[in-house]
């Protein structure tokens, strides 16, 4: 029998795809961005997509619309904003979008998920918001659950662009074994991985990032974290342009068929915002098998 996975803050489908490759059955995705839901929609039609506010969503109906009773469901999974906490940003402590973690509890303790995976920035464990940390995850073990967490950085598991997350694993109590981490794997490069995608010639010499002062990167380490709306510059000998919206799929582990169903600036959003599938996949298929045995 399939493992099922719910997404709640699915966004365009990035853990989603994750599951998927994992081998994990997805019933329904909830994200309250329109243009996310379109896209999520396109790549997985098989499966209900709700634009919704999590805040207004509760677990009967959820359990309801897929066909299960509480306890039924093996993983819920959720990406929470993280703007509030992200070291990009402002940093505000009272950031309302801060709160959509404890919505996100609030689920697990209406379906009671046999397992839960939750995903939010690496800020959260730095400086000043370091309590904001540890009050989340004593309400999430709240519930029953044991509850792990690491920082995990996604180039080390397929992806080839660092991008540090932390990451959450909850076991319900009655569920046997140990969640055991994904090893790591040797990182892939930016210019290896996009002279990999076939029909690309030409490789980079050079990359620079404008979120970092146009600090220039190897362009054979992976690539700096993507940001949502300033792609990082590529250089080819004497010329450079941006990062094109196919180059920041690639660089974020998407396949080449994932398609994308707005203008430019909603596109380059969506994939800023993703869960690199790449990684997910392997922090799912590490929980599949706890849940298999």
């Amino acid at each position: 029998m399939e493992l099922t996975v719910i997404s709640t803050f699915a966004g365009c489908g990035g853990s989603s795809l994750g599951y998927k490759w994992a081998g994990f059955k997805e019933l329904l995705a909830i994200d309250n961005n329109a243009n996310a839901c379109q896209t999520f929609a396109l790549n997985f039609p098989g499966v209900k997509v709700w634009n919704r506010d999590i805040r207004e969503v509760k677990g009967a109906e959820i359990l309801d619309a897929c066909g299960l009773k509480a306890g039924q469901l093996d993983v819920l999974d959720g990406s929470p904003p993280c703007q509030g906490f992200s070291t990009a940003g402002k940093r505000q402590v009272n950031d309302s979008r801060n709160d959509l973690s404890y919505e996100f509890a609030r689920l697990i303790d209406e379906l009671q998920p046999r397992a839960f995976v939750m995903e939010n920035v690496s800020g959260l464990v730095k400086g000043k918001m370091r309590g904001a940390f540890k009050a989340i995850t004593v309400r999430l073990k709240s519930g029953g659950y044991r509850v792990n967490c690491r920082l995990l950085n996604a180039m080390y598991y397929g992806v080839p662009q660092s991008r540090e997350r932390l990451i959450w694993i909850g076991l319900r109590a009655d569920v046997p074994g140990v969640y055991e981490w994904p090893e790591k794997r040797e990182a892939l490069g930016l210019r290896e991985a996009l002279g990999l995608r076939q029909g690309w010639g030409a490789r980079p010499d050079g990359v620079r990032d404008k979120m970092h002062f146009n600090k220039h990167r190897d362009p054979d380490a992976p690539c700096v974290t993507l940001c949502k709306t300033r792609p990082p510059i590529l250089r080819f000998g004497n010329t450079e342009r941006e990062m094109t919206l196919a180059e920041c799929a690639t660089i974020a582990s998407f396949p080449s068929d994932f398609q994308w169903s707005g203008n430019a600036k909603q596109d380059y959003e969506r994939i800023g915002n993703a869960v690199m599938p790449k990684m997910m996949q392997a922090i799912a298929g590490q929980l599949a098998k706890v849940l298999s045995a």
